[in-house]
C-alpha cells in the first residue's frame, strides 16, 4: 500500500515532445480529442529477459496486525526480495516497441474510475483528474504499459518524468490504478506498486494524504520504503534500509532532482519518518 506521513480506448488530441538525452530518438504522433498526449522515445530493447519470475507466495501470506493498528508486524527481508528484480505481470497491452509512449484522458474513463478508489467523499472530483497511461522499462529487460491517475494540473510534468526515466532503463515493476480492494486488504508487506491517486488518509492519521489529492507519487514502495520508528512499510523490506546498497530500483539524486524540477518534494529528506518511495507537490 502507498503510504505517506502526517502524526489501475484513449482518443489521443494533443502532442508534446518530452526533452530527452541525445542518445535517444524522438518521434511525435498526434490526433484529435479532449485532452490527450502521445510522445515516442526510441532505444534499444533488451535481447534477454533479465531478473527472477515473482514467488507463488507473493501477495498471499497475510502478517499479524501491530497494535491498535491495521500496518502489519515487520517481517525479515526474505532471501527472493533482498535483491527483487521480479518479472512484471502485464495488466495492459505491452507497447509494440521499444519506443516510449504515453496518453492522457480527463476525466478518466468511467471505467477506470470505477476499479479506483475515487468516491464523492474524495477531496478531489473526478474532472480534477487525469489518467494516464506511460511505457516503462521492467526488471525483467522488457517494456511494459503503466496507469495512474493524477491531478491535471501535474499530469504533463509526470508523463515528461516517466519518459526520462524509460530512457534511462530505471526499472519500475509494477504501475496499475491502486483498488479499493488493495487499500482493504489485509497487509503482506511484500507490494511493489508504482501509483499516485489513493483516495485514503495519511499513515495512522485521519487527514487526507496527498494521494487522495493526486498530488502525489510512490515508486517502488519495496525498493524504497517508509521508515518510522519501528514501523517499515512494505513490511518485509527492511533489507531495504540501507540505503547505500545501490540496487537497481532505489531512488537516486538524479531521480529526486526530476521531481525538484517540478517543483515536488521528496518524503526521503523528512525529520519525523523516512518515506523514500514518495514525491509531493507540497513535500508531505
Amino acid at each position: 500500500m502507498p503510504v505517506d506521513d502526517v502524526a489501475a480506448p484513449e482518443q489521443p488530441s494533443t502532442t508534446t515532445a518530452t526533452s530527452l538525452p541525445a542518445t535517444t530518438s524522438t518521434s511525435t504522433a498526434s490526433t484529435t480529442s479532449t485532452t490527450s498526449t502521445t510522445t515516442a522515445t526510441t532505444t534499444e530493447a533488451p535481447e534477454l529477459r533479465t531478473g527472477q519470475p515473482r514467488p507463488d507466495w507473493l501477495g498471499t501470506r497475510v502478517l499479524p496486525l501491530r497494535p491498535g493498528e491495521t500496518n502489519g508486524v515487520v517481517q525479515p527481508t526474505p532471501p527472493e526480495l533482498i535483491d527483487r528484480q521480479l518479472w512484471t505481470k502485464d495488466t495492459l497491452d505491452p507497447p509494440p516497441s521499444d519506443a516510449f509512449v504515453s496518453s492522457m484522458e480527463s476525466p478518466p474513463p468511467a471505467d477506470v474510475v470505477a476499479r479506483s478508489t475515487w468516491r464523492a467523499e474524495c477531496p478531489v472530483t473526478i474532472d480534477e483528474l487525469t489518467y494516464a497511461q506511460v511505457s516503462f522499462f521492467g526488471f525483467d529487460g522488457l517494456f511494459h504499459t503503466g496507469e495512474m491517475i493524477v491531478h491535471n494540473d501535474f499530469a504533463a510534468g509526470v508523463v515528461d518524468i516517466f519518459a526520462e526515466l524509460h530512457a534511462r532503463r530505471f526499472p519500475i515493476e509494477e504501475m496499475v490504478v491502486t483498488t479499493q480492494a488493495a487499500v482493504d486488504a489485509d497487509p503482506t508487506g511484500d507490494s511493489n506498486n508504482t501509483s499516485s491517486f489513493v483516495c485514503r488518509p495519511s499513515v495512522n492519521s485521519s487527514n487526507w494524504s496527498r494521494h487522495a489529492h493526486g498530488g502525489a507519487i510512490d515508486i517502488n514502495p519495496f525498493h524504497n520504503p517508509y521508515v518510522k520508528g519501528d514501523l517499515v512499510i512494505p513490511e518485509l523490506a527492511s533489507a531495504y534500509l540501507d540505503r547505500d546498497r545501490n540496487v537497481p530500483g532505489m531512488i537516486t539524486s538524479d531521480i529526486t532532482a526530476m521531481f525538484t524540477e517540478l517543483g515536488w518534494g521528496w518524503g526521503g529528506e523528512w525529520n519525523s519518518a523516512s518515506d523514500w518511495m514518495h514525491f509531493s507537490d507540497t513535500g508531505n
